[in-house]
């Protein structure tokens, strides 16, 4: 026998040892030490729903695993550039994505993104819903939204409806809403919010779906008319404005939700802490207060309770995007 070769025995346990050692190094990578920064990605602009989020609970994570938790924007192409940059990162722990569920509508609209987010991201958790409020100009005369379906079947085509951009929560809200109730209504595209409600306001569309914080102070001004919310109930900001679902026409709940995720392969114990962690931040009266600004509530969930709402909000929107003939314009 070679002396110099260790016994079989001793060999598989060589084997074994370096295996571990090999599985467990992405977790002790993970873990990090204190100096290592942890990128939060946002894939879109700054001063977004999204990224006050991050910037709510980066602080708080930094001051809880004792290292160093930023918020990077990287915007563009509807939120792929920066969640492509995400699911391309090595699943270290060290790179994490904060989005909305735009990533899920994407799938559909753009289906040669080149990544795909049930695939290539591990849920964290949810961090919150939002809330879009249906409203009108008062110049339409539309009051209530029995009247808006009685006027769209009336005249198809004939009410203008804005969003900021193709593919957006308020846009698709919309086409569920056209889908449901068999009505036509012509979609006008804009880059982004501000400049749409710009439009609405000053009468060149008809209706849109808005986040309930941009549009509540022109409800209460009377520049705008509230005609239904997203919710399965009503919103106590508004208590007499009904839900979607009062047109019996289905689950209409549009509201948008809000998470973090990590590169596909990040070891799960590190998700876990992170679960954890964002679990009692989330709990925090100074968050809830700060996502009340941007007309949010914040919500807790298990990685996999995370999964399932992704996988769920996929096939309906592609669904959706199917049946209404949509593409990313």
């Amino acid at each position: 026998m070679d002396t110099l070769s260790p016994p079989s025995s001793l060999r598989r346990r060589h084997l074994v040892l370096g295996g571990l050692a090999a599985a467990a190094a992405p977790w002790a990578s993970a873990q990090g030490s204190s100096d290592t920064p942890v990128r939060l990605i946002v894939p879109f602009t700054p001063g977004t729903g999204i990224d006050l989020i991050a910037r709510q609970i980066g602080p708080a994570l930094s001051d809880r695993l004792k290292r160093p938790f930023f918020v990077e924007n990287k915007a563009g192409a509807s939120g792929n550039i920066g969640t492509q940059e995400v699911t391309r990162a090595t699943p270290d722990g060290t790179t994490l994505l904060v989005s909305v569920n735009t990533l899920v509508m994407n799938m559909a609209l753009y289906p040669k993104a080149g990544f795909d987010p049930l695939k290539d991201l591990a849920p964290v958790s949810l961090t919150s819903w939002g809330q879009l409020l249906l409203v009108a100009n008062p110049g339409t005369g539309i009051d209530s939204l029995k009247g808006l379906v009685e006027r769209a079947k009336a005249k198809p085509g004939a009410l203008n409806y804005g969003s900021p951009g193709a593919g957006t929560p308020h846009h698709l809200a919309m086409e569920l809403l056209k889908n449901r109730a068999k009505v036509s209504l012509t979609h006008i595209s804009y880059r982004g919010t501000a400049p749409a409600v710009t439009d609405l306001l000053g009468g060149q569309i008809d209706v849109m779906f808005l986040p309930i914080h941009v549009a509540l102070q022109h409800v209460k001004a009377g520049k705008l008319k509230a005609l239904a919310i997203s919710s399965t109930k009503s919103s106590p900001l508004l208590p007499d404005v009904p839900p979607l679902n009062s047109l019996n026409l289905g689950d209409m709940n549009v509201d948008m939700w809000y998470g973090v995720l990590a590169p596909a392969g990040t070891p799960q114990p590190f998700i876990e802490r992170l679960n954890t962690e964002l679990r009692d931040i989330l709990a925090l009266p100074a968050v809830a207060k700060a996502f009340e600004t941007q007309g949010m509530t914040p919500a807790h969930s298990t990685p996999d309770q995370f999964r399932q709402v992704m996988v769920a909000d996929a096939k309906r929107w592609a669904d959706l995007i199917k049946a209404q003939k949509i593409t990313a314009e």
